[in-house]
């Protein structure tokens, strides 16, 4: 009886051996130690915070064999020098927002978000379903760079002004801090756009070095305080539909990480992607109310001033194309699905969003 039992106990170890072999059910990858720079200061909470998530979520999906420590803005590189140093291999990953990296490569810009452009839902699709991760893949691995997707804080205000801008001819001479294309747009209008990391705004408007600054939105603009030194908060910032934020990846390290780490890492991604919208959704709204009860105007740009920046981005856009190979591929496909998806927008979201915000009686 013990002799049929040890022989049967055989047989299946023996055709459990003979599909998977034990030793590839044993060996595991190994330790991985990477650096994370960001271009955020630690007292952004809810973007930065979002950077520390990732790096916990990836520690906790790979059971502590894949570590990524993070550093804050000016602690490895500056705020505004991440993508180099991935690039150059001096971190192996970053957390930044692609399009502070215009100067090198303007079509760096579809990756984050562009003036008068896809709102948080319309950028996603594009990425995931409208040919946008391709394209984007494409042009970053130029630079030896991989790009994962991993936050969006949607669309933005349209900063904060010691004077009120009622007219596009308020906007000349407007020293701003402001990049990416917004910052083009806004000096085809006449201002001067000053390109300053997070973390040095408050200095240069309490200073005067700057007249007008634009960040985020209501959450992260209190925690730097902006509303005491200029009072004015305008809406909406126009120059992003919203902004995808990027965690660029040293692309010879991304492609020597095992597929079991390279997993992780995309779905922690996927994660922050979902939950930093979803908090900044829920702060907004709470942090608009205490700066307004704290001395901030609310006002909203005239339908002058944004027909002005509308007519001077389609201008921009269309000039950059003509001068970049690159970003003339990425224009005329994304282009397209833009007005594709505004059509439907247009058609359902729109209309009932724009009931339930001014008509519908609470």
């Amino acid at each position: 009886m013990k002799r049929r039992e040890f022989l049967k106990k055989s047989a299946a170890t023996a055709a459990f051996s003979s599909v998977v072999p034990i030793p590839a059910i044993a060996q595991a990858p190994a330790q991985v130690s990477w650096r994370m720079a960001a271009s955020w200061p630690k007292n952004l909470e809810i973007v930065y915070g979002s950077a520390d998530a990732l790096c916990k979520r990836v520690s906790e999906l790979t059971e502590g064999k894949f570590k990524i420590q993070l550093f804050a803005a000016g602690e490895i590189v500056g705020g505004l020098q991440v993508y180099d140093a991935v690039q150059a291999g001096s971190v192996e990953i970053g957390h930044t927002l692609s399009s502070f990296y215009i100067g090198r490569r303007p079509a760096l810009a579809f990756d984050t978000g562009l003036p008068f452009g896809l709102n948080y839902r319309q950028h996603n699709a594009w990425m995931e379903y409208g040919g946008g991760r391709a394209l984007i893949e494409q042009l970053c691995a130029k630079d030896r760079v991989f790009p994962l997707t991993v936050g969006n804080v949607g669309v933005q205000m349209g900063g904060f002004y010691r004077k009120e801008i009622n007219t596009p001819d308020d906007l000349k001479g407007l020293k701003i801090r402001i990049g990416g294309f917004g910052g083009m747009v806004m000096a085809k209008l006449g201002a001067v756009p000053q390109q300053l990391p997070p973390g040095d705004i408050y200095a240069a408007l309490e200073r005067g070095t700057i007249d007008a600054a634009e960040l985020i939105g209501p959450y992260d603009d209190e925690k730097l305080g902006l509303f005491k030194v200029a009072k004015y908060y305008y809406t909406p910032g126009w120059w992003e539909g919203s902004a995808s934020v990027t965690s660029p990846v040293n692309l010879e390290r991304w492609s020597a990480l095992p597929k079991l780490f390279q997993l992780a890492l995309q779905t922690a991604a996927n994660e922050q992607n979902l939950l930093m919208m979803a908090r900044y959704d829920a702060g907004n709204g709470n942090a608009l109310r205490r700066m307004a009860a704290g001395g901030a105007v609310i006002k909203t740009f005239s339908r002058e001033v944004l027909q002005a920046s509308y007519d001077a981005t389609v201008k921009t856009l269309q000039e950059t194309a003509d001068k970049d190979a690159d970003f003339k591929n990425i224009y005329e496909k994304w282009r397209v699905f833009l007005d594709q998806s505004d059509a439907w927008f247009r058609v359902a979201e729109a209309p009932l969003d724009t009931f339930r915000y001014y008509y519908a009686k609470r």
